[in-house]
């Protein structure tokens, strides 16, 4: 089918709760201006529509293949990725002193997101190189900036994320792969890394022309534990001095998964050291990577709650036309019994407003976050610790978003939608690893309610919550919405059990996520007094928002609910 980019809610989003002008009036973003941002939006939409959408299906139906440890992709996608560096589109919020245009991360959002939506496998491959330029700038040293960076920047070399071991999932403490320091010959200084990392996105691949893996290891020694961990540049080909790639390092992809979904992101097992001479530059400091692979993950985080958008707009976009075209039976209690459009009747609308209300609210919680996140950069603490705070609310809503709104899209189709060539599958299955990767949702939620809620004693989203119902006096819903959360902050602050808010975590994530997108929502509404997104806001307040207020006696539960079978009894 046909993939639209949604440029226009996706300006009003950058303006209203990215609030990209005001960040334009800073020195650092000026270039920002708003015929730039709209020439962005408009540019990678053209990009996306014409050389990455196309190739939706094919990656779907042929996805990557794995050959004697080489990796390719179906026609096309090369020359689609060659486009997108070539125009510049991977250096959009990348360090200026390595090529980078410095821009805003609310328009480098704005980038994957519509990459991802025409093609959201593919799209996985600049997500992780954008993450491994995070790491870098943050945490290596002026000379690996000054080797790595540029490359990456540009999208010429693309970089991964090595955590997953088979014994070390979700507890990266576990891992096994060693990193033993070389003191002589032309490697001294470095490391020889062996272990096999699994889960590894766009691994191996033949699109760039070299591969930075950021892998984590445990020098000789370290602690046991998350506190033992350090991480290492491993490239696929060793780097000359000056900038070219030279001789292949002793690294390899043993295979690749057989996926549910997302055919085109080749997920790789990776091993290091077959031969004893893997070699690796430390990043940082001995037994500090986590700390360093915590800003990649970080990112990710925001991108794969940038998934859940993704997917969700391209199921809409397709469950829309299919429902115009499919024409079935008479409107209910019509004097013209002439069979209409499926759009005509009203559990068909509902569920495709419905599709459009999550979407777009997911996509407003999107840039407020990335909004939040640049004034973070420009040295507003209160935002910063904002941004931590919705972290794991998008990450976790946005993704439920996905499946949600791609289930939908299979059931407006009907039993087309269960066959394969309609496309509607493909988004369901594609939507689904989005809530598990870069940390479940269970995992996004305990960090909310543990630590991030921890900020100020609960301060931080209290204010949040605050400034929702101090602006919200005329949208009760949303309001009452953030009340509720309020309350429940305050009892898991002051009184529940560690067990309590770890049980009702799940819903409360989910209830803070639908306020502040609610918020957002009628923000954007109230801007451009548009009566579609007025419509669109009032089902989302109307119909969704009182859902959410639904959870709280779930989020207030308690844990002796879940434990009240003992194991063998839930076993059973």
């Amino acid at each position: 089918m046909d993939f639209t980019p949604p440029t226009t809610d996706q300006v009003l989003a950058l303006r209203v709760s990215a609030g990209i002008e005001e960040l334009a009036a800073h020195e650092r973003f000026e270039a920002a201006s708003p015929d730039l941002v709209e020439a962005i939006v408009e540019g990678i939409g053209a990009l996306a529509a014409g050389e990455w959408a196309p190739l939706n299906r094919l990656g779907d139906t042929e996805g990557a293949k794995w050959k004697d440890g080489a990796v390719t992709l179906p026609a096309g996608f090369a020359d689609a990725y060659r486009a997108f560096v070539e125009q510049g589109w991977n250096a959009i919020a990348g360090p200026v002193d390595h090529g980078g245009q410095g821009l805003p991360f609310a328009l480098a959002t704005c980038v994957l997101e519509t990459l991802g939506a025409a093609n959201m496998g593919f799209a996985l491959l600049p997500m992780l190189t954008v993450g491994a330029i995070e790491a870098l700038d943050h945490h290596g040293s002026e000379a690996q900036k000054a080797l790595y960076l540029p490359k990456l920047v540009s999208g010429e070399w693309s970089g991964t994320m090595n955590l997953t071991e088979p014994q070390a999932g979700s507890d990266v403490g576990a891992l096994r792969s060693t990193a033993v320091p070389i003191t002589e010959g032309p490697h001294a200084g470095k490391y020889r890394i062996a272990g096999t990392k699994i889960f590894i996105t766009f691994g191996e691949h033949d699109l760039a022309e070299n591969i930075i893996h950021l892998v984590l290891a445990r020098t000789p020694g370290a602690p046991a534990g998350t506190r033992g961990i350090s991480l290492f540049i491993v490239p696929k080909f060793h780097v000359n001095p000056d900038g070219t790639p030279g001789e292949r390092n002793d690294v390899r992809c043993v295979s690749i998964e057989h996926k549910l979904g997302i055919h085109a992101s080749p997920t790789c097992v990776m091993s290091y050291g077959d031969h004893g001479e893997c070699i690796g530059e430390l990043v940082g400091h001995e037994n500090e990577g986590l700390k360093a692979m915590f800003t990649m993950m970080n990112s990710a985080r925001i991108n794969v709650g940038s998934q859940g958008v993704q997917i969700a707009e391209r199921a809409y976009q397709q469950a829309r036309a299919y429902a115009r075209d499919r024409v079935q039976s008479a409107r209910a209690g019509a004097a013209d019994k002439t069979p209409v459009a499926i759009i005509e009747h009203p559990d068909v609308r509902r569920m495709l407003l419905r599709m459009r209300a999550l979407t777009e609210g997911a996509r407003a919680l999107l840039y407020y976050t990335a909004g939040q996140i640049d004034r973070g950069t420009l040295g507003n603490e209160a935002a910063q610790k904002r941004a931590e705070v919705l972290v794991p609310m998008l990450k976790a809503w946005g993704t439920d978003v996905g499946c949600e709104v791609t289930s939908l899209g299979v059931q407006v189709h009907g039993g087309m939608g269960f066959i394969e060539e309609t496309g509607a599958a493909q988004h369901y299955r594609d939507a689904r690893i989005a809530p598990i990767y870069e940390g479940t949702n269970g995992i996004q939620a305990a960090d909310l309610v543990t630590r991030k809620l921890g900020y100020e004693n609960g301060g931080v989203l209290q204010a949040l919550m605050a400034d929702i119902i101090a602006e919200m006096e005329d949208v009760p819903e949303v309001a009452a919405l953030a009340r509720d959360v309020a309350a429940i902050a305050t009892w898991m602050t002051t009184s529940a059990t560690l067990d309590d808010r770890l049980a009702g975590s799940v819903p409360f994530t989910t209830m803070c996520a639908a306020a502040v997108a609610g918020w957002q929502l009628a923000r954007q509404a109230r801007t451009t007094g548009d009566d579609a997104k007025t419509a669109v806001t009032m089902f989302f307040n109307r119909t969704i928002v009182p859902e959410m207020r639904g959870l709280g006696s779930a989020a207030m539960a308690g844990a002796a609910l879940v434990y009240q079978l003992d194991t063998d009894a839930l076993l059973a």
